[in-house]
C-alpha cells in the first residue's frame, strides 16, 4: 500500500458534453466514479475526492472536499487536492477514466524521488489528468490561478519544476494501446468504453 502518495479523484460533476452527471454512468457493473475510486483505494492508503464548489456532492466512504478556488476547472481541483493532503506527492485522475491500471500507475509513482511531476507524453500529447504532482508545484499553480492560466499542462514549462515523462516505450508491454488514458466525455465515448470492457482487461483493472 502506497503511503507517500495520496490518490486524488477529481469529480467536478459538470459533464457539459455528456448532458448528465457522468460520475454515475455505468461501465460494466460499476459507475465511472466507483471504478476510479476502487483502483485508487487498491494502491494508496490515503484517497481524496475533490468536487466543484457548486456541484452536487457524492455519497461515498472517503474524504470529500470542495474546490478552494471556483471556476478554475481541473487546475483548481488539483490545487485543492495538493493543499488538503499531508503526503509529499499526489497522483491525480479524473473520474471519467474507466480503465485505470495499477501497473501503469506504478510507472508514475516509482519516479517520484527524481521529479516534481511525472506525466505521460504520448504521441506528443500530454496527459495532465493521469499524473503525479509534488508539493513543490503549489507556488507555480497559485501563480497560474492568479493569472487565469488554467491549462494544467503549461506547468511543465516552468523552469523550477522537475518533470519526468512517461512515453510509449515505457508502456509498451503493459498498456500499448494507451487504454489507461481513455476518458469518457460524450455518449459516443461511453458506448466505446462499454464495448472495450468486453475485451480482456489489463492487469489491476476491476
Amino acid at each position: 500500500m502506497e503511503t507517500e502518495v495520496t490518490g486524488i479523484l477529481l469529480a467536478g460533476g459538470e459533464s457539459r458534453r455528456m448532458g448528465e452527471d457522468k460520475r454515475y454512468l455505468l461501465v460494466g457493473e460499476q459507475t465511472l466514479f466507483e471504478r476510479g475510486l476502487c483502483i485508487l483505494r487498491s494502491i494508496f492508503r490515503d484517497v481524496l475526492v475533490v468536487v466543484g464548489q457548486d456541484s452536487p456532492s457524492v455519497n461515498v466512504d472517503a474524504k470529500v472536499v470542495r474546490d478552494l478556488v471556483p471556476h478554475c476547472g481541473s487546475l483548481g481541483g488539483l490545487y485543492t487536492g495538493l493543499m488538503h493532503t499531508t503526503t509529499p506527492w499526489v497522483f491525480v485522475v479524473a473520474c471519467d477514466m474507466p480503465f485505470l491500471d495499477q501497473v501503469v500507475i506504478s510507472q508514475f509513482t516509482s519516479r517520484r524521488s527524481i521529479a516534481d511531476i511525472v506525466m505521460a507524453k504520448l504521441a506528443a500529447r500530454l496527459h495532465p489528468m493521469h499524473a503525479l504532482y509534488g508539493k513543490r508545484c503549489l507556488p507555480v499553480m497559485e501563480q497560474m490561478i492568479r493569472l487565469q492560466r488554467l491549462k494544467i499542462q503549461e506547468i511543465v514549462l516552468d523552469p523550477s519544476i522537475r518533470v519526468q515523462y512517461i512515453t510509449e516505450t515505457d508502456l509498451l508491454t503493459i498498456d500499448p494501446s494507451g487504454r489507461s488514458f481513455y476518458n469518457v466525455n460524450t455518449p459516443a465515448d461511453l458506448e466505446t468504453a462499454r464495448s472495450l470492457l468486453d475485451r480482456v482487461p489489463p492487469s489491476g483493472q476491476p
